[in-house]
């Protein structure tokens, strides 16, 4: 019989709440992450607002210390250590161990790191001197920095790695770690992904014009996914992190369990037909969707709800086809569906896990928060789904499962199942 695999722990940074508490009072009541950038308006972005996590010097002492936020400048890694290390603490497990525990591990994505650190320690250099770029700019730059910093921190004795998806990176996380849980090789994963934020990393988008540019004053109502005059998606940061746990190991434990995964699927269109580097491939997507209800053992009739990528750009109305056609569901029989990011931007490799801790407080608190900036619904969108279905006020309701997707630049799939834990 396959091993369940629970959720014990959650942690979150983000750019509308840091921890748990913040983040679900702001996804319930529709609290936006969203801001004007002066730094974007200096450097004279067409799109000036973005969202990132609002960092104090003091939430940075809880988690570093002194001499490891010396010459620190990664804020992916930042983002990152502070959400594992709340889930990890959510789950009631033991803060910085003495013995190392070969039972966890953490597969913990990221897209890039310390791009700002590097790029610090090239401009003091020339190429005579490469050496003087400094003991620090190798932690915070290789990409797998955010689960070295982990793995230290948690005395995490399984396999400590990053993986690296693009958008969806962090739903690849956590089916990688619950597979690692299924096989089992581990008792328990802290799964997320994080991103780096600034200019260094949103500039690129912002010269292919994929980011907004019409609501520059007005930061709170730019991100628009599903709706009729959306103009692009809003940069944004931050990171995610959900303890996955053997459910016995859980239960032996006494601990409390948001939900449980189910299972899912990741694939790739391979950018053949309608794929590209920065188009999803509608067959592979609604494979991708298809193929994580039969990993989970439920069919499309059973989604209560779902938590779409949907990034407020021309696609969106293309994702919600391909959502109808993998379950086999449209109009009224729709489920209900959302997208974080109308409140806090595209968080790009961490957008994923960002996003499945929504999922996960929606499945274990009963409740669908509502949609920012979509009361104008895009008409194709309206063609094919019940505006009930897309609601722009909370929600109070039972969700016995939950699909959380997340479709990422290259032409990259991700589906995990989420459900309500139930004992039996």
């Amino acid at each position: 019989m396959k091993k369940r695999v629970v959720i014990t722990g959650l942690g979150v940074c983000a750019p509308n709440g840091i921890g748990i508490a913040e983040f679900l009072d702001a996804i319930r009541s529709g609290k936006s992450g969203i801001r004007f950038d002066e730094q974007l308006a200096d450097l004279q972005f067409s799109c000036q607002i973005s969202a990132k996590p609002q960092i104090t010097d003091e939430i940075k002492k809880q988690y570093f210390t002194e001499l490891e936020l010396r010459n620190f400048d990664a804020d992916g890694i930042l983002y990152g250590v502070i959400a594992g290390m709340q889930a990890w603490k959510d789950a009631n497990l033991p803060s910085n161990p003495e013995e190392t525990d070969f039972d966890s591990g953490t597969i913990f994505g990221s897209g890039t790191s310390g791009i700002g650190k590097f790029r610090e320690s090239i401009y003091k250099i020339d190429d005579k001197n490469v050496r003087r770029l400094g003991s620090t700019a190798v932690a915070q730059t290789m990409v797998s920095g955010v689960s070295a910093y982990l793995g230290g921190k948690l005395a995490l004795g399984n396999i400590v790695t990053t993986n690296s998806s693009a958008c969806t990176t962090g739903a690849e996380a956590i089916l990688m770690a619950y597979d690692r849980i299924v096989s089992g090789q581990a008792k328990r994963m802290l799964a997320g992904s994080t991103s780096d934020s600034g200019p260094y990393i949103w500039g690129g988008f912002d010269a292919m014009r994929v980011c907004t540019f019409k609501h520059n004053d007005d930061p709170e109502k730019g991100s628009r996914p599903m709706s009729a005059t959306a103009s692009g998606f809003v940069p944004g940061a931050g990171a995610g992190a959900l303890l996955l746990e053997d459910l016995d190991s859980a239960l032996e434990r006494g601990a409390l369990i948001y939900a449980e995964v189910l299972g899912g699927n990741v694939n790739s269109g391979g950018q053949r037909g309608e794929g590209s580097m920065t188009a999803p491939n509608p067959i592979a997507v609604q494979k991708c969707i298809s193929d994580a209800l039969k990993n989970a053992g439920i069919e499309g009739k059973d989604i209560d709800a779902i938590n779409g990528h949907l990034t407020a750009t021309s696609k969106d109305s293309l994702e919600i086809e391909n959502w109808t056609k993998a379950l086999d569901r449209k109009g009224d029989d729709f489920p209900y569906i959302n997208s974080l990011k109308s409140t806090v931007g595209h968080c790009l490799s961490g957008a994923g896990s960002v996003e499945s801790v929504a999922a996960v407080l929606q499945v274990k608190h009963g409740f669908v928060f509502p949609n920012s900036n979509c009361e104008d619904l895009h008409p194709e969108i309206s063609e094919l789904v019940s505006s009930e279905k897309i609601p722009t006020q909370l929600i109070e309701k039972q969700i016995d499962y939950l699909a959380k997707a997340s479709f990422g630049f290259g032409d990259v799939n991700g589906c995990v199942i989420f459900s309500r834990y139930l004992t039996e």
